[in-house]
């Protein structure tokens, strides 16, 4: 209950935008521009819900969007193998279990560098940022990967609709929130998330495994990094290569929006979904509206800045 009161003002800022805009912008509180925004926020918000599990903890992963990248291009290149007849529904479950496992590999290795070294994690997923990146320009010469027609199943996961209304990436956005809110709010596993962001040396002391908790953390953000991965590239046709750039920052600005503290410690699922939404609205609402793509990023800088100095006064 005191979750669900302290979304108060995210809930106004929210209906606020939804207003502004829908004044300032013909249509779109239209039905059909509502499900749209919530398609185009689904990859953000999926991978704000695994960045703000790293966040409470203290941690940060910088990798996601380069991760983003990576798991697109080599998920549709393993499903460009073959043609319509040979290709079953073995070689597409095979390109998902590949897809996954290359973003869970990459959250292994920030998870066991950042329990078993002194590096700090902004260093240590910027240097894997690099690597995923360039691993994802050795696809195909750096040029984007065309998903065959004949894979319709795949293509689905990005922009089928559910009972031709509800966008598939919504319904698996949702799931994903559901999955990481018990998670965090209704498990001993979220319950040792906040203990370590609130005060590490305590939860070491009270036998909370810091290691395991750490490695595991890192591994779940890069997995929903990669289901994102697969929506992505479904609802762009291709996997792009230099897909994801910035995605990182998305998903920081939603966790931090919806009220996680970057000292760890304190966040909720439930102000993440709804940061992403905020994020969304301003992304949708201002290009709508024919405001320049630099005064977008303006307006969204300074939307991050009030949270976090909302965040320090809170904290103080």
């Amino acid at each position: 209950m005191r979750r669900i009161k302290g979304l108060g003002p995210l809930f106004a800022a929210m209906i606020i935008l939804l207003i502004l805009f829908g004044v300032m912008v013909p249509n779109f509180l239209t039905r059909e521009n509502l499900l749209d925004l919530l398609q185009q926020i689904s990859v953000n918000a999926i991978i704000a819900f695994g960045m703000t599990l790293t966040i409470m903890i203290g941690g940060i992963d910088l990798s996601v969007g380069a991760v983003l990248a990576l798991v697109g291009t080599s998920t549709i290149y393993v499903l460009s193998f073959g043609d319509a007849e040979t290709q079953s529904l073995l070689h597409f479950v095979l390109a998902i279990l590949t897809g996954l496992g290359v973003a869970g590999a990459f959250g292994a290795f920030n998870g066991v560098c950042a329990a078993k070294t002194k590096m700090p994690p902004f260093i240590i997923t910027l240097a894997t940022m690099m690597i995923a990146r360039g691993s994802a320009y050795c696809f195909n010469q750096a040029r984007p990967i065309p998903i065959a027609d004949h894979q319709t199943v795949f293509l689905t996961i990005g922009n089928g609709r559910l009972f031709g209304v509800i966008p598939i990436p919504v319904l698996i956005m949702l799931v994903l929130f559901a999955v990481a809110g018990i998670l965090l709010h209704r498990t001993r596993f979220g319950q040792h998330l906040y203990a370590i962001g609130g005060n590490r040396e305590a939860a070491r002391f009270t036998g909370i495994p810091l290691a395991r908790t750490q490695i595991i953390v890192y591994i779940l953000c890069a997995v929903f990094t990669g289901i994102a991965g697969m929506i992505n590239v479904s609802q762009l046709y291709s996997a792009e290569p230099a897909a994801g750039i910035g995605f990182e920052l998305d998903a920081i600005a939603a966790a931090v929006v919806g009220g996680t503290s970057f000292t760890g410690g304190i966040g909720t699922m439930n102000g993440t979904l709804i940061g992403a939404i905020i994020i969304g609205i301003l992304d949708k609402g201002l290009n709508q509206a024919g405001v320049h793509f630099s005064i977008q990023d303006i307006v969204k800088g300074f939307v991050i800045l009030a949270a976090v100095y909302m965040d320090v006064r809170r904290r103080k």
